[in-house]
């Protein structure tokens, strides 16, 4: 994050922001959950905290769908998650990133 006031980062809070909000609707997914899923098996999605997995879900939509360094996207869902999360919030998403990245280097 270079500084929040930079169009990107504005706008990764804006996902985030939409995610969250439609995480309210019952049985609401997105195509990137069973990726978040797998990277943290002990955690079922109806018990991560909201703006965790709305952050997570945009990260991971990004990191397996855009041209966007990998440690970009993880710093900036970090920096989210500090600001917007719990205490545990910024290294629960590191983590469950972290896992994601190794499984499509593994992949490739």
């Amino acid at each position: 994050m270079k500084t929040s006031s930079d169009p990107r980062h504005k706008k990764r809070i804006l996902q985030v922001q939409a995610q969250f909000s439609q995480s309210f609707h019952p049985g609401f997914t997105t195509p990137v959950d069973p990726t978040i899923s797998l990277a943290a098996p002990e955690w079922p999605l109806s018990k991560i905290n909201k703006i965790d997995l709305a952050i997570l879900r945009v990260a991971t939509d990004e990191l397996l769908h855009s041209d966007t360094p990998p440690k970009v996207v993880i710093d900036e869902a970090v920096e989210i998650a500090k600001t917007y999360g719990t205490e545990s919030s910024a290294s629960f998403v590191n983590g469950v990133l972290g896992t994601i990245l190794k499984g499509l280097h593994a992949e490739k």
